[in-house]
């Protein structure tokens, strides 16, 4: 940063100061952890000194605090995959229920940013779709964070949802789905090769809530990869142009994937793919009646707390579902 040039070239000078950043807050969690961890210690010796038991409250809370802060810097150092530290795109797709499940994915929508909201993170809306009675049909949103895509990777998959659902006149149980695809939001360009006659590509009218170019011109646009059926869709920039380009980064940053995956194939099943949206397939199910339980099906992590998880609190499937992608990394370099 003190060479003389350093600020002629703003972005590669931005990325450098992010990872600046970052690497102060690293160092500031190990300072506080040291620290948290020289209290405790003296706390201890003090109590047994002392016989003072009045001192046990004050050690339990610190350490509560010395662990979670310790726990969350060591998931950290799983997110080692080369485009973790990327921003997130997610799309959540209503799928069989109806109306209860636009409902649903609208409650995951507001899961999502309320998680997001904790970690300090942004949530842009790209393109949204309302239900024909209520909620979301479907919705892509972009998380800027350091790290957003290293932590949302777990949440691709199909999400089940059981309740005594307030669409049903009869007051019966109810099981609806949601899906969930999450990319990286890739900003270098990549070198994936997209022919003209391989895309069909359509405008329309903006819809949903947005600023003041929402709904006056037709400047949404929506691209179909016709070799492989991709569907992508922007709505949320000032201009057609503008939505095409943030749509076409989409579609290239989907198929790079879909690349590394036919790749990974070929050697290992790949995880987490996003399958029909329905019966058998979902990732994790989330159960309000006739008893609270939410479960991820892939790690076996679970809590009774649904409340507390609709309102953000999600961590525990993340970071169980990168500790297993670890395990299973581990088991695959043994073999």
């Amino acid at each position: 940063m003190e060479e003389p040039d350093f600020w002629d070239n703003p972005e590669k000078s931005q990325e450098f100061m992010k990872t600046l950043s970052s690497l102060k807050e690293d160092i500031e969690v190990f300072r506080k952890l040291n620290d948290q961890y020289e209290e405790i210690e003296t706390l201890l010796e003090m109590a047994y000194e002392e016989n003072d038991a009045s001192l046990i409250p004050e050690i339990e809370e610190t350490l509560k605090d010395f662990t979670a802060s310790l726990e969350n810097i060591r998931i950290k150092t799983l997110l080692s995959g080369e485009y973790d530290g990327d921003n997130a795109i997610m799309t959540l797709h209503a799928g069989a229920g109806g109306t209860e499940s636009c409902d649903w994915a609208s409650m995951l929508y507001r899961m999502y940013c309320r998680w997001a909201d904790r970690k300090g993170f942004q949530v842009e809306v790209l393109d949204y779709l309302d239900g024909e009675e209520a909620g979301i049909k479907s919705v892509t949103f972009e998380v800027k964070g350091e790290n957003a895509f290293g932590y949302l990777k777990s949440e691709k998959g199909v999400h089940r949802l059981v309740r005594i659902s307030p669409f049903n006149a009869a007051g019966k149980r109810q099981t609806s789905f949601v899906s969930c695809d999450v990319m990286p939001d890739i900003e270098e360009d990549i070198d994936i090769e997209i022919r003209d006659e391989d895309l069909r590509i359509d405008t329309y009218r903006s819809s949903g809530a947005g600023g003041q170019h929402i709904n006056k011109t037709s400047s949404a646009i929506r691209i179909t990869h016709l070799p492989t059926n991709i569907v992508v869709q922007c709505q949320n920039e000032r201009s057609q142009h503008m939505n095409k380009d943030k749509a076409m980064q989409m579609l290239k940053a989907k198929l790079y994937l879909l690349k590394q995956q036919e790749n990974a194939e070929k050697v290992s099943d790949i995880r987490g793919e996003v399958k029909e949206i329905g019966w058998g397939n979902q990732i994790r199910s989330y159960v309000m009646q006739p008893y609270t339980m939410v479960k991820d099906h892939r790690t076996s992590a679970e809590t009774g707390n649904v409340d507390s998880v609709m309102d953000g609190s999600i961590d525990i499937f993340i970071n169980g579902y990168l500790k297993w992608l670890a395990l299973g990394a581990k088991e695959a370099e043994n073999e």
